[in-house]
């Protein structure tokens, strides 16, 4: 070999690192680039803003509120804004906001990656495609059709249910039930997970179609069976997909309003049991109050709104929280 050519050969350019790939990107001088940028980073700032006004609003209003409670606001078991000292507090809407959309994702969780999984890696397309038409239809009915759904349907056809919980599992003291309309957390809690599996089904599946097909082919190739392929590739890469969707269901039933209302009798008082009427949500709550209500008592219905946007942010914060502690969550890594 000619060690003249080989010296003459140039090196191969060096790759740019990261940091100069972003100052490039930064640097972009095609009036494209300059636009798009300047609007990604004004839609974002312009979001933030508009976050911000909302905390300050709700703070001021609540502040008002809060300051003439004569009761604990975040324990006290009672909501009477109309008299003269004002006692009223959260702790009962806290209890069932938090119960109801446990028991919503409880049911809707699984039972919503089961049909995805089905829908992508089972049904055939014949099939499938029907299915998937029908849940995506699911998901844009209005909340006040899921509500007469319930009161007219749903509650009527839960006493069997609630009976036979509290026949065998009624020693547990939390499916006792002492008779009457099963207008419970339970039924509300049945009712907000058939709200929220259409949006978390729809989501799931979506992410278990964007699975590496040579992931699932090197699986089949060793001899692994289709639930193996599904848990060794599909679930672990879509686990990021399934919590986000999950969230996003999460947050619908924690600010559902008009279902609620229409389905569950509130007694503002914490029941042991899912089966017995009481308790209430902070979106029921102010619904079902914010029209008769005086301008103080709108005051104090903004205080609870208050604690409900908090919990919503650090639900969706915990979230991100866990995908960005777990690389493995990443359908880069999987």
């Amino acid at each position: 070999m000619d060690t003249t050519q080989i010296a003459d050969t140039p090196p191969p350019a060096p790759q740019p690192t990261a940091t100069e790939q972003k100052a490039a990107a930064r640097g972009a001088t095609r009036p494209g680039d300059r636009i798009f940028l300047a609007l990604s980073r004004g839609s974002g700032i312009f979001l933030l803003v508009i976050m911000a006004a909302i905390a300050v609003f709700l703070t001021y209003r609540a502040s008002l509120a809060i300051s003439k409670d004569e009761g604990n606001f975040l324990t006290a078991f009672e909501w009477n804004t109309g008299v003269n000292p004002p006692v009223f507090g959260i702790a009962v809407l806290a209890f069932g906001t938090v119960v109801s959309s446990i028991v919503a994702m409880a049911i809707a969780v699984p039972i919503a990656v089961a049909i995805a999984l089905f829908l992508t890696h089972y049904a055939p397309r014949k099939l499938s495609g029907p299915i998937a038409y029908v849940i995506d239809l699911l998901a844009a009915v209005p909340s006040i059709v899921y509500g007469l759904w319930g009161a007219l349907v749903l509650v009527p056809n839960m006493t069997g249910l609630f009976g036979w919980l509290d026949t065998y599992l009624g020693w547990t003291g939390i499916f006792s039930w002492q008779g009457g309309a099963p207008r419970s957390m339970l039924t509300v809690g049945i009712l907000l997970a058939i709200m929220i599996l259409p949006i978390i089904t729809n989501v799931s599946r979506e992410v278990f179609r964007q699975t590496p097909r040579m992931n699932e082919e090197a699986a089949l190739a060793l001899g692994a069976t289709r639930w193996e392929v599904i848990r060794m590739s599909v679930i672990p890469f879509g686990r990021s997909g399934v919590i986000s969707a999950s969230m996003l269901g999460l947050g619908r039933a924690l600010g559902e309003t008009m279902a609620v209302a229409t389905v569950l009798s509130p007694t503002f008082d914490i029941q042991a049991s899912l089966l017995d009427p009481g308790g209430g949500t902070f979106a029921q709550n102010i619904a079902s109050k914010f029209g008769e209500a005086t301008e103080f008592g709108r005051d104090a219905l903004i205080a609870s709104g208050l604690v409900l946007f908090v919990i919503t942010l650090l639900v969706n914060g915990a979230a991100r929280a866990i995908i960005a502690r777990r690389k493995e969550y990443s359908g880069a890594n999987a």
